[in-house]
């Protein structure tokens, strides 16, 4: 059964000139998309950086409001909720950002920054919310001693670890993965996104995961969707997709991984 539904999607911007005018033109960064991701999978987002995989994937959890188009989670229209329902559903859903220096606030420590989702949401006490801390830096894969520290004093892999921490605070059904290893080099990104797999199984979650690398699509989804100008061009079985592509855009993307 689908968790997540997208139906004709479209996301418009109007483009300004140098002084900050309307220009009268427009941008469709999102354009007529329609997809399901089914509970417990992965669907991959790939396609090259400017082509929309991100304003979709925000689009999905309302953190940009789509032009037209539908939004449904777990049978919910989500894109005509008011803002208490919208509210009581984000707790299902959540969002590991790409940048693993810029989404953590430098002021705050690992504790209140991972349990800031749990003092918004739950009324608990600092000794739960301790015990809750301590419970995600074990399954992110770090010390309790991180806690007490900010985020200037961890490398870029354990930055992003916290930032996965922070999604899972609140026990979400449905994550996006926005580029969440673009940016850490070859090796650091392997062991994050073999850290999601392993957080997949052990906490039923279901993902979109968006990147513009095909070899770590490939290795992670169940599906991928192939997007090129606001406009999913191919999706399907992930050994479809790479070993028998029927778009010419996707056949593109696997001939350069090739090379």
């Amino acid at each position: 059964m689908a968790l997540v539904e997208a139906e004709h999607l479209t996301k418009i911007y109007d483009t300004v000139d140098t002084f900050g005018r309307g220009s009268g033109a427009s941008v469709r960064a999102v354009d007529d998309v329609s997809f399901t991701i089914e509970k417990g999978e992965t669907l991959g987002l790939v396609g090259e950086s400017g082509c929309g995989k991100s304003t979709l994937g925000r689009m999905l959890l309302r953190l940009i409001e789509p032009t037209s188009g539908v939004v449904r989670f777990d049978g919910a229209e989500i894109t005509s909720m008011g803002a208490r329902a919208l509210r009581e559903t984000r707790r299902d859903m959540q969002i590991i950002f790409q940048d693993p220096f810029g989404s953590l606030d430098p002021r705050l420590t690992v504790e209140e920054i991972v349990t800031e989702p749990l003092a918004i949401h739950e009324n608990l006490g600092k000794p739960l919310l301790r015990q809750h801390a301590a419970e995600l830096m074990g399954a992110v894969g770090l010390e309790v001693s991180a806690l007490g520290r900010q985020p200037h004093e961890f490398s870029g892999g354990q930055r992003q670890r916290i930032g996965i921490a922070r999604a899972l605070a609140l026990r979400p059904r449905f994550i996006v993965a926005d580029e969440a290893v673009s940016a850490l080099d070859v090796s650091v990104a392997a062991q994050i996104v073999n850290l999601l797999k392993k957080l997949q199984k052990e906490f039923g979650l279901t993902y979109l995961f968006i990147s513009h690398s095909m070899p770590v699509v490939r290795y992670l989804s169940t599906r991928i969707a192939v997007m090129r100008g606001g406009k999913i061009v191919e999706i399907g079985d992930a050994e479809q997709i790479t070993s028998a592509p029927k778009h010419e855009y996707t056949q593109e993307l696997l001939r350069a991984v090739e090379e």
